[in-house]
Parts: C-alpha cells; sequence; structure tokens
C-alpha cells in the first residue's frame, strides 16, 4: 500500500509540473511567432525558441524521469500501466513522453528545413506541423495523466480545465493561417478559418466537456485561452523592451512579397494594427463555445456540436467580414450555405469522435480507481471516501 500511495502522490506532482512546463512553453511558442513577424529570424538561439525548448527538455526529463522511476521500482504489474519500449509507466504518462519527444524530433528538422528552403516561416510548414502534432499527443497525455490521479473533484477540474486550454490553443495555432488563405482565394474559402475551426476546436471542447462532466466547460477553455493570448502578449512587449532585438524584417519581405510573414504584414497594414497584436481570432470563438455549453455537451452532444459548428461560421461571417484586410474576399450567399454545410459536418464529425476517444479513456482510468481512494479525504470523520 505505502508504494501505491508514494507512486500515485509522485504522478500528481509530476501532472503540476508538467501544466507548469506547458504553459511557459506556449509563452515560448506565442512570443517566437510575433518575433518572426516583428524582428526576423535570424537565429535559432532567438530568445522565444530558448524558452519554448527549455519547456520542452522539463516536460520532457518530468515525463520520462516517471516512466523510469515506475520502471525501475517496478515490483508487478501495477494497476492502470503498460510497457511501451522497456519503459513501464501509465498511458497518460507514455503520451506525454512520446509526445514531447517528437516535439525534440522536430526542432532539427525545422533548423534544416530553413537551411535548405530559406528563413521564410509558415505555420504549416512539415516541421512546424510535426512539432504542434507532437505537442498535441502530449497534450491528450495530459488529460489522462489528471483522470488517472485524481478523482471526481475541484482538482480532477482544474488540471483538465487547464490541459485542456493547452489542446485548444495548439488548435488555435493551427487553424490561424487560415485567414491567409481566405485573404488569397475569397469565395467559400473565406471561410477556411471557421471551417477547420469547425473540426478542430469542437473536438477539443466535447472532449474535455465530458472528462471533467462540466457542461459549461467549452466557454471556460475559450475564456482560458483568450487569457492565455493576452499574457503571450504582455511577455512579447516585456521581452522585446528587455532585449531590443534588431529587426530584418524589411528585408525579408522585400526578398519574397508573397510569403506568409509578408502577408501577414498587409493584411495588418490593411486594419490599422501592429503585426501580431490582433485578439479577433481568439474572441470569434467565445459566442459559439457559450451556445455550445447551453445546447449541453454532455447529454446532447451532437446537437451542442452542431450548435458550435454553425455558431463559429455565423460569427467569423460578422467579425471577419468587417475587416478592410478582407474586404476584397467576401463570399456570396451560395458561399455561406456551403460554407454552413461544411462546417455542420464537421463539427458533428469531431464531436463523435471526441466521444470515442472521452469513453476509450475512460476505460484505460478504470484500473487506477483502487488506488485513487487511498489519497482521498473521508466526507466526514471515521468516514472512508467513496469508491
Amino acid at each position: 500500500m505505502y508504494h501505491g500511495v508514494v507512486r500515485m502522490i509522485v504522478r500528481r506532482r509530476a501532472l503540476w509540473a508538467l501544466l507548469a512546463a506547458k504553459l511557459v512553453g506556449g509563452w515560448g511558442v506565442g512570443w517566437d511567432i510575433r518575433w518572426h513577424l516583428v524582428i526576423g529570424r535570424d537565429s535559432f538561439w532567438i530568445a522565444p525558441h530558448v524558452m519554448t525548448y527549455a519547456s520542452v527538455v522539463a516536460a520532457c526529463a518530468i515525463s520520462l524521469g516517471v516512466l523510469v522511476a515506475e520502471t525501475w521500482g517496478a515490483r508487478g504489474a501495477a494497476p492502470g500501466t503498460v510497457t511501451v519500449a522497456g519503459l513501464r509507466g501509465t498511458r497518460g504518462f507514455h503520451l506525454t513522453w512520446w509526445g514531447m519527444a517528437i516535439v525534440i524530433l522536430a526542432a532539427p528538422v525545422d533548423d534544416l528545413w530553413h537551411r535548405l528552403f530559406g528563413l521564410d516561416v509558415t505555420l504549416w510548414s512539415p516541421p512546424h506541423l510535426l512539432g504542434l502534432a507532437g505537442s498535441q499527443v502530449s497534450n491528450l497525455g495530459g488529460l489522462l495523466i489528471a483522470l488517472e490521479v485524481h478523482g471526481p473533484g475541484w482538482p480532477r477540474w482544474a488540471a483538465l480545465a487547464i490541459s485542456g486550454v493547452f489542446l485548444l490553443g495548439t488548435f488555435y495555432l493551427l487553424v490561424d493561417q487560415s485567414v491567409q488563405t481566405g485573404f488569397h482565394r475569397g469565395s467559400v474559402f473565406f471561410y477556411t478559418f471557421p471551417i477547420l475551426g469547425a473540426l478542430a476546436f469542437t473536438f477539443a471542447l466535447v472532449l474535455v466537456a465530458r472528462l471533467a462532466m462540466s457542461r459549461g466547460l467549452p466557454l471556460a477553455l475559450a475564456a482560458g485561452a483568450l487569457l492565455v493570448q493576452i499574457s503571450i502578449l504582455v511577455i512579447g512587449d516585456v521581452g522585446f523592451a528587455v532585449l531590443e532585438p534588431v529587426s530584418t524584417i524589411d528585408e525579408a519581405i522585400a526578398a519574397d512579397p508573397t510569403s506568409p510573414v509578408a502577408v501577414a504584414h498587409e493584411m495588418a497594414r490593411r486594419n490599422g494594427i501592429a503585426p501580431g497584436r490582433s485578439m479577433i481570432l481568439r474572441w470569434i470563438p467565445l459566442l459559439p463555445a457559450a451556445l455550445m455549453a447551453l445546447a449541453d455537451p454532455l447529454r446532447r452532444g451532437r446537437l451542442a456540436a452542431a450548435v458550435f459548428g454553425l455558431a463559429l461560421v455565423a460569427t467569423s461571417a460578422v467579425a471577419l467580414g468587417r475587416l478592410p484586410a478582407l474586404s476584397h474576399a467576401l463570399p456570396s450567399a451560395a458561399d455561406s450555405v456551403l460554407a454552413l454545410v461544411l462546417a455542420l459536418a464537421c463539427a458533428v464529425g469531431a464531436g463523435w469522435c471526441a466521444v470515442k476517444v472521452a469513453e476509450a479513456f475512460a476505460r484505460a482510468t478504470r484500473g487506477l480507481a483502487l488506488e485513487r481512494p487511498r489519497l482521498e479525504p473521508a466526507t466526514a470523520k471515521g468516514e472512508r471516501p467513496a469508491r
């Protein structure tokens, strides 16, 4: 029993250390994007890269350390653990470790990519997508660890909510560049952001809401992601003020006026804002998330997903349609109808996938239910905690 209690305590502390490391990593990635937009990519060892990969190393050390410790101290098969590549541990810590290993692999691939194809930056380059995919695997691992180490109650809710903000925020980064697709192509492509968002955001919101059994969590996640974005702007402003880096962005734009960075500057100029400071893409999902919560993703999952997808298209049409940078790319009525249909299909499909993943997570953590009560306080003196 002693070893089981110690094991669970270590896992819980590791979870919260992982969440702290991922928050620092999120700050680093967000600042890195702004750095590329306003300074340029002068070196791999720029400050936001150092911040990002320091957090990645910390997350790797924590997750791998737990796996190594449990493998070294294993006395038989602990409940809910599996062995992968000689390492024994829970599925959550395995997902977290292997996800972060993918992120580490993406770093030299990204450096090689820029050496071969230049310093132009797009979020949709293969090494960036590889790193973001690894980050999402790790974020799913964080959700699973929260279920493994905490029973129902506020610690589990908080851990799931924080991990969910990271999952949603990474999907935000993946989808952000789609606005440039609307800028370039117009017509139904004006709706690329809400269509991709209906697929990615719906999955994150429904999944975390069902894991936490919290109807209002979608709105909390959207609000949390907005707050994280505000903190990223603050971190970047302070970092630029302290380091005072020399910008080479004008030369980079002159060398390739069609690059994603150049397009971002042109869109910002037309909108009358500084590059990298727009918050509109973080505000747009708030109303759809609130409507999803009202529709209840716990009892009416398909309806809640459909409401979110349709509301995301409508909200995006209003918000993005008012931007001067997209005034030349406004869609027709037929384009809008097609976008609604596509977003509805994406949202319902993503919601279904989220339900299946939530069910799989519930099955995967069932074996750990016997260990958690030993650490849960009794509800009254002399009363044993519920099992």
